[in-house]
C-alpha cells in the first residue's frame, strides 16, 4: 500500500478547496460536483498516494497504459476501492476491454462504439455508466458528437442494453478569457437541460455533466459541471 505523499495530499486539497468555493460562489452545494483526477502519464505509484489521500476517481486517456495500472494498483491497494474512467479516444478494436474493466466511459460519440460497449459488457457487472462527448467549439481536430447530432444519438445510446446514459462531457477549446470559457460550457449546460426533455421517461438518468480541467474548473462549476476533470493540478506537469 503507498504511504501518503504530503505533496500530493496538499494537491488534492488544493482542488478540493476550488471546487468548493467555486460552488459556494455559484449558489451550489459543493456536494454536488466530483472530482475526477486524471492519471494518464503517471504511475500506479501516483494513484496508490491518491488513494492514500482519500481521492477515489481515476481517469485514463490510453486504454493498454489504462489496463496495466489499473491490475497494478488493484495489487498494490487493495484496500482502497478506486473507481475507472476512460475519457480518451476509443478505437472500435478496443471496445471489449473498455466494457470489461471501466467503471464510466466518458467520451462516447458514435452508436456503433455504444452498441459494441452494450453489447461486450460482462453480465456480472452493473450497467457501465456513459457520457457522450460532444464537440462544443467546432474544432476539426478534437473527438465529439456535433451538438445539431446529440439529440438522435443520445436517444439511440438510452435504448440499449447493459448502459446507462448518464450526460454529457466536453473539452472546450482552450481560452484564457472568464466569458468564453463561461460560454462554452453554458451552451454544454443548454445541452444537457434540453436532452432532459427530448428523453423524459427514457432509462437514462442525464444527472451528469463533465467539464472543467485545472484552467478553468471554476467557470465550469459556475455553468452547472457536477464532474471536473483534473490532472495538472493534481499531480503535476507530465513530461
Amino acid at each position: 500500500m503507498a504511504s501518503l505523499d504530503t505533496t500530493t495530499q496538499a494537491r488534492l486539497r488544493a482542488v478540493c478547496d476550488r471546487i468548493e468555493r467555486a460552488a459556494r460562489t455559484a449558489g451550489r452545494d459543493p456536494r454536488t460536483v466530483s472530482l475526477v483526477a486524471v492519471s494518464k502519464t503517471f504511475g500506479p505509484d501516483r494513484v496508490g498516494q491518491a488513494l492514500a489521500a482519500g481521492q477515489r476517481r481515476f481517469g485514463e486517456n490510453y486504454l493498454q497504459e489504462a489496463l496495466a495500472k489499473m491490475a497494478e494498483v488493484a495489487r498494490t491497494e487493495a484496500g482502497h476501492t478506486a473507481e475507472w474512467h476512460f475519457i480518451g479516444p476509443i478505437q472500435s478494436n478496443k471496445t471489449r476491454e473498455l466494457a470489461e474493466s471501466f467503471d464510466w466511459v466518458q467520451s462516447l460519440d458514435r452508436l456503433k462504439i455504444a452498441q459494441r460497449l452494450g453489447s461486450q459488457r460482462p453480465a456480472d457487472r452493473p450497467a457501465l455508466n456513459v457520457l457522450l462527448q460532444v464537440n462544443i467549439s467546432g474544432e476539426a481536430t478534437k473527438h465529439g458528437v456535433a451538438p445539431s447530432e446529440l439529440p438522435a444519438l443520445a436517444r439511440q445510446v438510452a435504448a440499449l442494453p447493459r448502459l446507462r446514459l448518464r450526460g454529457l462531457m466536453a473539452i472546450p477549446e482552450p481560452t484564457g478569457e472568464a466569458a468564453r470559457q463561461r460560454a462554452a460550457f453554458a451552451r454544454m449546460r443548454e445541452l444537457l437541460e434540453g436532452l432532459r426533455g427530448e428523453l423524459a421517461g427514457a432509462a437514462s438518468d442525464l444527472d451528469t455533466l463533465s467539464m472543467g480541467m485545472s484552467d478553468d474548473l471554476e467557470a465550469a462549476v459556475a455553468e452547472g459541471s457536477t464532474m471536473v476533470r483534473v490532472g495538472t493540478a493534481i499531480f503535476g506537469a507530465r513530461t
